[in-house]
């Protein structure tokens, strides 16, 4: 039920999202990567272009996350469930949380995920 939801409550942000060009080349150098909350993060210094694409992405995520979650999970947990997803999904090439907290570039093999990742 979550992933049904997460699948169509993202499919919004990520579209428009992946749409922008300043998202699209932040992702590209590396810049910015999904984190384990479900969040998108900034990967060191970087343009406040960038930031504040960030900033925005990660309000309407939250927005998504709460109108999803309902009463069958808290924001958080849901957020969790798909930053489990969002990590899941990515690319060769682009950088996303590990469990432990660090950055990682993607490679050919699927991304570390926490172990509650489903």
């Amino acid at each position: 039920m979550i992933g049904a939801a997460l699948i169509a409550g993202m499919g919004s942000v990520g579209h428009a999202a992946q749409r922008d060009p300043v998202y699209a080349n932040a992702r590209a150098a590396g810049q910015v990567g999904e984190q384990t909350d479900g969040y998108l993060g900034t990967i060191g210094a970087v343009p406040a272009e960038v930031r504040d694409m960030v900033r925005d992405i990660n309000i309407r995520r939250k927005a998504a996350y709460t109108r999803q979650a309902g009463n069958q999970s808290t924001v958080e947990q849901f957020a969790f469930v798909s930053g489990c997803n969002l990590i899941a999904r990515t690319e060769p090439g682009e950088m996303y949380q590990t469990p432990g907290g660090g950055w990682q570039k993607r490679g050919a093999s699927p991304p570390e995920r926490d172990p509650r990742c489903i």
